[in-house]
């Protein structure tokens, strides 16, 4: 169950960039795999994004999961709406997908 002092915040986290992606550590030094995959390809593509390390606050770990009943981290979120983890966006970015979502909603993207 998610409290409503932690849904407050992710609230504020999730709204507060046009494109935020909570993950195992920073942009600049993902702390694993999955997290550095979607960095890439958010990068790849010239996406501006916000970086939430869940390593940093156990309850924005676990919120985050129950927040979107996703049950893994990376998860990426674009203007307030929960788009999905590692996987999908591979899928997404690979299908072409992902770029035409950011560009359906005003975000610059292109790849590099």
């Amino acid at each position: 169950m998610l409290d409503d002092a932690i849904k407050a915040r992710l609230d504020n986290e999730i709204n507060s960039e046009q494109v935020v992606l909570f993950m195992k550590g920073t942009p600049v030094f993902p702390q694993c795999g999955f997290s550095a995959a979607t960095v890439g390809v958010l990068s790849h593509l010239g996406v501006k994004f916000r970086g939430i390390n869940v390593l940093e606050d156990d309850e924005i770990r676990e919120g985050i999961k129950a927040y979107s009943d996703w049950p893994t981290i990376p998860q990426l979120y674009v203007k307030g709406e929960f788009v999905g983890g590692c996987d999908i966006i591979r899928e997404m970015y690979e299908s072409g997908e992902l770029t035409e979502m950011f560009q359906t909603h005003g975000i610059d993207a292109h790849p590099a």
